[in-house]
């Protein structure tokens, strides 16, 4: 391993302890006699200090030698930060190091590496690999996995079983344009991909999976809208003997169980609004209730 911790987890527990740490060089702080660096995985960061009067000169002089972004191995004790910082989860420890490995060199970024970064949009999608190690990225990833995790558990223990079906599949008529992928087995025909997986959950439900799930992507050859994009994905369900009052049921308490899980924000029974009280009172079928304003006051 290249790495005993990560960098988001060391603390005074962990105090007089020889660790190993991996990961980048975030910020290098260099007074002369004294180097700090900020270490980034995406655990977190660790402060790594290399000191004139504890450290070999050559250790001293490959630490000069780092650069943002570098990818480094350090070895080296935990100590107490004399300058301790409330805002991250190690700051009241830092690391003295005692060994340096440079595992990879790094071109100075386009951009820098922060949350609030100085890059514009155009530039970190040409460079999506460095803008993935920023927290902002970082986050969104890790809460979309949380977030999918919490719907298999939420399903699962509801009696859903998840099935995965084809992407390449036979053309069928719904609303927007396929995209199409020619066939090299067969010339001039081609494959579509699925804009939802409606016919599959027909087949599912007459072949007697009576609950079914799945997380999956949808293609729709179609012009942009706001909330919609070439390729999207949707939680596709399905359940059979079923009501109304079932459907609902079970949705309402899987959107609960996410709010209160991710979120940590509890909720009551959700209000709800028939078609008709929804179009003779808002003209809309999807009201912004927010303002208490309908369309005839």
């Amino acid at each position: 391993m290249f790495r005993s911790h990560t960098n988001g987890e060391l603390s005074l527990k962990n105090l007089n302890e020889e660790v190993t740490l991996s990961g980048w060089v975030q910020t290098i702080r260099d007074k002369g006699f004294m180097i700090w660096i900020d270490l980034r995985d995406r655990y977190g960061i660790t402060q790594l200090v290399f000191d004139q009067e504890r450290s070999t000169a050559e250790l001293m002089e490959n630490a000069k030698k780092l650069g943002r972004e570098f990818v480094i191995q350090v070895t080296g004790k935990v100590i107490e930060r004399v300058s301790k910082n409330p805002n991250i989860p190690t700051g009241e420890i830092e690391i003295l190091v005692e060994k340096l490995e440079v595992l990879n060199e790094s071109q100075l970024p386009p951009f820098t590496i922060e949350d609030e970064t100085d890059g514009g949009e155009e530039l970190r999608m040409k460079y999506r690999y460095l803008d993935i190690r920023r927290n902002p990225v970082k986050d969104k990833l890790i809460f979309r996995h949380n977030m999918a995790q919490k719907v298999r558990n939420y399903l699962s223990d509801n009696g859903f079983i998840e099935v995965e079906t084809p992407v390449l599949i036979k053309s069928t008529p719904e609303g927007a344009r396929d995209f199409v992928v020619p066939s090299r087995m067969n010339p001039g025909q081609f494959y579509a991909l699925p804009q939802s997986p409606q016919t599959f959950k027909q087949l599912l439900m007459v072949g007697g999976m009576d609950k079914y799930f799945q997380i999956v992507k949808c293609f729709r050859d179609e012009d942009l809208r706001a909330d919609r994009q070439p390729e999207f994905t949707q939680i596709d369900c399905e359940m059979a003997f079923v009501e109304q009052e079932d459907v609902m049921n079970v949705f309402e308490g899987m959107t609960k169980t996410l709010l209160k899980d991710i979120t940590g924000q509890e909720f009551g029974d959700f209000p709800r609004m028939t078609f008709a009280d929804a179009m003779q009172k808002y003209g809309n079928d999807k009201p912004d209730i927010r303002f208490g304003m309908d369309s005839w006051n």
